[in-house]
């Protein structure tokens, strides 16, 4: 097949997201470093058969400072992060990522908080701290959120949930915070972005016209760190790997996948009615990146990062204020069950999906997380006080 695609290739480095940004309730990386000193001076931590760590929980003056628990509540938190920590060692072999943790010893301590912020000011449900231990983590788990998301006293309900969130335990155990990367040069100012009601007039094919102009100003669709470089591609539709012709082979031609499949989120009817948030960030200035990457530590899919506020930025004529995002597609990894577009992959990795398949990948993926990014922790409202 003969694949064509308007517009240079784009080699251009970007800031966007330095992985401090993560999807859902937990983050995996940096922004938060947990003192090696015993920062629960007077509280003595609850021991679990079967582990080296204890789960802490924040003492009754801590835990007023939001006013959000009350003693019991918070008992209430600790013994079902307990009881869960339990049900997990007895199904340890079943949870690769948890056994991996238990084995490497990584995991210093469980702490139960409140509520629980990163440096930036997001709350989030889970997060991974480092320590001044070398090779050791903490976890630190929002007694708030287990509440709203009605995990208290119910341990297995929160059991599988609380072991995805080992793969953040182990990769950020055995890794260091990555530098920033500064960003390029990107004409914003003429960067033609709509609004979310000039979108929705717009025909399938204005609304294309559009996605190529932002190609040429701001929207990336090449990783910022090359990780394709050198590396094998997929054949469509199979889990057969080819060498590349050339250095640079594999990056462009998922460039060009990647285009392909944006192209179809914003001319075909059906995602303007099913995932009409996704054709609406492509095209008014939300996203700067979409691109398949490699990382074989991480265990997701996709993912979607989102800039905090204060690294917001003006866009278009109009100078619209907006925090850029970025979308990742791993490559090599599968899709799970619970992922939104898990029936549209049939079991496939990632860098084999057909252009229409991709398409539906990466619009659920922003259709499922870009609202949730923007708003916990960076804009309040994001979608209500969108530009109409």
């Amino acid at each position: 097949m003969n694949h064509h695609i308007s517009g240079p290739f784009w080699f251009i480095s970007c800031l966007l997201l330095i992985p401090t940004l993560v999807m859902g309730g937990h983050e995996g990386h940096g922004g938060h470093h947990v003192p090696d000193r015993e920062i629960l001076e007077g509280t003595k931590g609850s021991s679990i058969p079967g582990v080296s760590f204890q789960v802490f929980l924040r003492n009754k003056t801590q835990q007023g400072k939001n006013g959000v628990f009350d003693q019991g509540q918070a008992n209430e938190a600790l013994q079902t992060v307990i009881d869960t920590f339990g049900l997990l060692i007895q199904n340890r072999l079943h949870h690769h990522r948890f056994d991996e943790a238990l084995t490497k010893g990584v995991l210093k301590k469980v702490i139960i908080e409140p509520r629980v912020f990163n440096r930036a000011g997001k709350e989030f449900s889970f997060l991974v701290a480092r320590t001044k231990t070398k090779g050791q983590v903490t976890l630190l788990i929002s007694a708030s959120a287990l509440k709203v998301k009605e995990y208290l006293n119910h341990p297995a309900k929160l059991a599988p949930v609380l072991a995805r969130e080992f793969q953040w335990v182990v990769s950020k155990a055995a890794t260091k915070p990555k530098p920033k990367k500064i960003m390029a040069q990107r004409d914003l100012k003429n960067a033609p972005v709509k609004t979310n009601k000039e979108i929705s007039n717009m025909s399938g094919d204005d609304r294309e016209q559009v996605l190529h102009a932002l190609f040429s100003t701001y929207l990336k669709t090449v990783d910022d760190f090359n990780s394709l470089d050198g590396e094998s591609y997929y054949d469509v539709g199979t889990t057969t790997l080819l060498p590349p012709m050339h250095q640079d082979s594999t990056t462009k031609l998922y460039d060009i996948r990647v285009r392909e499949a944006l192209q179809m989120i914003v001319r075909e009817a059906y995602f303007g009615k099913q995932t009409l948030i996704a054709v609406r960030s492509l095209l008014n200035g939300k996203i700067w990146n979409v691109s398949f990457v490699k990382i074989k530590k991480r265990d997701w899919a996709t993912r979607t990062r989102v800039l905090p506020k204060e690294k917001a930025v003006q866009v278009g004529a109009r100078g619209q204020t907006i925090q850029p995002a970025k979308i990742l597609v791993n490559y090599h990894r599968v899709a799970d069950p619970e992922d939104p577009f898990y029936a549209e992959t049939n079991g496939l990795p990632m860098g084999a999906l057909p252009a229409p398949q991709l398409a539906h990948v990466i619009a659920w993926e922003i259709q499922s997380n870009i609202i949730e990014k923007s708003m916990r922790g960076h804009v309040a409202q994001d979608e209500i006080m969108a530009p109409q």
